[in-house]
């Protein structure tokens, strides 16, 4: 079976799939006028502004519940696999997916708040959900939700509870077996009590993780001060081919550096979509830049910070797949967390492999809700085409199942299973939003004029040509009919919301100075 999966992994992530990331990436960034860095400080503002509601979730619970499946294992263990395989270079091809990818992330969210529904009490949205009513491809969209629906129920799991056994195994002496009881107890508790208190414990439990990991990783560094320089050169020299050791596998960097990119951030592989689409705001591009910034912290921020603890202090090794190996510090030791874990107890003994451990856990239990999360939303669209209501506690039995296995299985299975899932979904997604593209810049464009306009911008579907965004249709004629309510019952406050949209409007002021009553 492993022969198998690892086959196809070797066919899904082939080079073709590296130059499609790096080129959707490059293609959307030209096309929406370098959106990830000209909003930057609109980012960071837009992650406080929406407020959850009994239908949807606030801006800020979106991007916690997005950046628990952006940031999990893969920023400890896919760093270090990634400079493993591809030498300190890769790190550097990491740095170019993330900065281009913050313009897929932007096109892919954005697109899952246009074409988002409302089902039940609940917002839905994401991948299948804008192929179908984008580009009216109904059998595209059942594939996808169906990749999906495996990919984060059944492939993915494994990969975030094998690390955190293998952590608590390594450091504490608990037996795997045990490990992944825990988990998938404390993991039922959560998923059996629905969206709201996935996002609730997301919003929490982020901050803190992504916080106190770049703290430990300043210390390191300040530790390591003199080396700062020369690490910086060791990744740049290596990411062209100047290095002498690394200068014959640059394209091993680039692979490897796309691939764990593509694998932590997800940035064109559709996972922040789901939540996006919960998200509660005015216009689709709000959600789109919030999640364009979590790229950013997932990948320049955290995994940043991983890289840098493993190069200066030097607990790596370097071999190639089917090569000598060229650096071997640390002898024969698999690459994964041990890495991390070796180079923050060089600087604080007795307490880097019980940080590393405690950090895996948090990384990867917030990763486990969000796979749920994603899995349910697209089992909730192909409900619609298949009414087997069971399938959603099938689902919630085949994942707790999966992160049990995950637990005691083979890490190298166990991630190449991780690996087929992420690859696969990669495909379609971006083959989705490349030809959704159209709209999606549609949106940025109403969204730019009408902020150059001084306005708080809000979505109407019909004004820039966009059909099948029924949800925000309904919105729309909701407030519409809201406001001709009030101009009936109390004219004078009517007038005065006419006259302050009138002052926004030729003087570029915002609703921040209303007009005195």
């Amino acid at each position: 079976m492993e022969t198998i999966v690892t086959w196809l992994v070797d066919q899904v992530w082939s080079t073709g799939l590296v130059v499609f990331a790096l080129g959707a990436g490059l293609f959307f960034t030209l096309m929406t006028k370098f959106v990830q860095f000209r909003y930057f400080k609109e980012m960071i503002m837009l992650l406080f502004e929406g407020k959850n509601s009994d239908h949807g979730i606030s801006s800020f619970q979106a991007f916690c519940l997005a950046l628990s499946g952006r940031v999990g294992i893969g920023n400890i263990a896919g760093v270090a696999t990634a400079i493993a395989f591809g030498g300190p270079g890769a790190v550097f091809w990491m740095w170019v997916m993330a900065l281009l990818g913050g313009a897929s992330a932007f096109i892919e969210s954005t697109l899952a708040q246009v074409y988002k529904s409302k089902i039940g009490t609940q917002y839905r949205g994401g991948t299948p959900y804008f192929i179908e009513k984008g580009l009216k491809i109904k059998w595209f969209a059942i594939l996808v939700a169906i990749v999906v629906t495996i990919s984060y129920g059944i492939l993915l799991p494994g990969v975030q509870s094998n690390s955190i056994a293998s952590g608590f195994e390594n450091v504490f002496g608990i037996n795997k077996s045990i490990s992944g009881i825990i988990i998938v107890a404390l993991l039922a508790v959560i998923i059996f009590g629905g969206v709201k208190r996935i996002a609730t414990v997301a919003d929490k439990a982020v901050p803190f993780m992504a916080i106190g990991y770049v703290a430990v990783t300043l210390i390191v560094l300040f530790a390591n001060f003199s080396e700062i320089p020369a690490m910086f050169s060791l990744i740049i020299s290596s990411a062209f081919g100047a290095h002498e050791a690394f200068g014959g596998i640059v394209g091993a960097a680039i692979s490897w550096g796309v691939r764990r990119a593509v694998f932590s951030n997800v940035a064109g592989v559709g996972e922040a979509t789901y939540s996006s689409a919960a998200a509660e705001v005015s216009h689709p591009a709000k959600q789109g830049l919030v999640q364009a910034f979590s790229v950013y912290i997932d990948t320049i921020v955290v995994c940043t910070a991983t890289a840098f603890m493993i190069l200066i202090s030097g607990m790596y090794s370097v071999t190639p797949e089917g090569k000598a190996p060229i650096v071997d510090n640390m002898k024969g030791i698999d690459a994964g967390p041990i890495y991390t874990q070796s180079a923050v107890e060089a600087v604080l003994p007795g307490f880097g492999g019980i940080f590393i451990s405690i950090a895996i856990f948090f990384f990867a239990f917030t990763t486990l809700m969000a796979y749920y999360y994603i899995a349910e939303t697209t089992l909730v669209y192909l409900d619609k085409h298949t009414k087997f209501r069971w399938l959603n506690f099938v689902l919630k039995i085949g994942l707790l199942g999966m992160v049990y296995i995950g637990s005691v299985e083979s890490v190298s299975f166990i991630w190449a299973l991780g690996d087929l899932g992420i690859g696969s979904m990669a495909w379609l997604n971006l083959a989705a939003i490349l030809l959704l593209s159209k709209p999606a810049l549609k949106v940025l464009k109403d969204y730019d004029s009408q902020k150059k306009a001084g306005l708080d911008p809000i979505f109407d579907p019909r004004k820039v040509g966009i059909e099948n965004a029924d949800f925000w249709i309904d919105k729309c004629d909701e407030m519409n009919s809201k406001n001709k309510l009030t101009a009936i019952l109390d004219p004078k406050e009517a007038v005065i919301e006419h006259a302050n949209s009138l002052i926004n409007k030729e003087d570029k002021v915002t609703r921040k100075t209303p007009l005195n009553k």
